[in-house]
């Protein structure tokens, strides 16, 4: 465990195969920079970066003792008080190698992705004959048990009769698979580290609750805990959708849909932004009509998002750790931006010499004004 002392802040960095464990005390050493990206949507990633010295006339210790080999496990988090905070886990896929004749001045920068990497390694062709999405979802994710991912999977309408379809992963890997079954229901699929090795995989709606977390504050003198912060608001990006629905057990009509746009629930702005744009899903003929309402869910929650926020917080004024996939406060911008969003990505970054740790973020809500009068401080 590195300890930045000046800071009160501690990092957890645990290596080795499928088991990781603590790192060697000459990485906690060498340890310069690390980068963490938690994505709401989509891979999450981190990079580290370390001085090497040769631990032989033939080689660099971290390249010759196997620490950091290629798909090695990593796990990535930080104790601020007394409480531990497991930001990443993951695995090895890139090395970027600089050498250099001054001393401590080479370096390698090792780069990865979430264990969702070990799903995206091998194609298949497997049927899963009359089984619902739902029970699929967990029999893919079970596989990877030993990188500690425990199945969360939220029921689907989606049944399959054998007399109609067969359900294929046709030629696919178990990531794409799963994002496709996501899709199909309108749901999301994710994996986020619940505590140290434990990672949850979660196939479900995309519900945006949660307690608040501490509140990003601006313009408040020395309650201010961000280095920057913007705002862009874009209401063409809310949209409704359209199509047609097959029935096959009214007679194989053809339904044609209106317009149609689905709320914020819950609300996180006073005035949402209404959809005056519409698409068109014309493939929606061919689903069943499971398939074809989670398809048309899927595409109006993609886009609800018209405010979007952008900004770097001072992770120790700040407190504590912002996470990914959780309602935050804002204040201080005033009212049109003030009130509560959706934290969509946050990017870590310790630099170790420098002694600094700062969190990027991005966040996101469905329309301007603050619900509330006043968020969680």
């Amino acid at each position: 465990m590195l300890n930045l002392t000046d800071l009160g802040i501690r990092v957890i960095l645990w290596i080795g195969k499928i088991v990781p464990l603590p790192a060697p005390a000459w990485f906690a050493q060498s340890l310069q920079r690390v980068e963490v990206t938690c994505n709401a949507e989509g891979t999450s990633g981190f990079q580290l970066t370390v001085a090497l010295s040769r631990d032989t006339v033939l080689d660099y210790t971290g390249l010759s003792d196997g620490t950091l080999d290629p798909y090695n496990r990593v796990i990535i988090g930080v104790v601020m008080g007394a409480v531990p905070e497991i930001l990443f886990d993951g695995v090895i896929l890139h090395h970027q190698f600089a050498p250099n004749d001054q001393p401590g001045k080479t370096t390698l920068t090792v780069s990865g992705k979430d264990v969702t990497a070990m799903m995206d390694l091998v194609e298949l062709h497997v049927p899963y004959v009359q089984l619902p999405d739902a029970a699929i979802a967990a029999l893919v994710m079970a596989k990877y048990a030993p990188y500690g991912i425990v199945p969360t999977v939220i029921p689907t309408a989606n049944i399959p009769l054998l007399v109609e379809t067969t359900p294929w992963q046709a030629g696919e890997t178990d990531l794409k698979f799963l994002n496709r079954i996501a899709k199909r229901n309108g749901y999301i699929f994710f994996v986020e580290p619940l505590t140290l090795g434990v990672n949850t995989g979660y196939l479900g709606p995309d519900v945006r609750l949660g307690l608040p977390q501490s509140a990003l504050t601006a313009n408040m003198g020395a309650a201010t805990n961000v280095i920057s912060i913007s705002f862009s608001h874009d209401p063409l990006e809310a949209v409704g959708v359209s199509g047609t629905l097959f029935l096959p057990l009214a007679g194989g009509i053809e339904v044609p849909l209106p317009p149609l746009s689905l709320p914020a629930i819950p609300p996180l702005a006073a005035e949402p932004s209404p959809a005056m744009r519409t698409l068109y899903l014309g493939d929606l003929a061919t689903m069943n009509p499971a398939e074809a309402l989670g398809t048309m869910l899927g595409a109006m929650m993609s886009g609800r998002d018209t405010v979007t926020c952008e900004g770097t917080l001072d992770a120790v004024r700040y407190g504590g750790v912002l996470r990914a996939r959780r309602p935050v406060g804002v204040r201080g911008v005033g009212f049109s931006y003030d009130g509560f969003y959706w934290v969509k990505r946050v990017t870590h970054t310790i630099a170790v010499q420098e002694g600094k740790y700062t969190q990027a973020f991005s966040l996101g809500r469905e329309g301007l004004g603050a619900i509330l009068p006043e968020v969680v401080p």
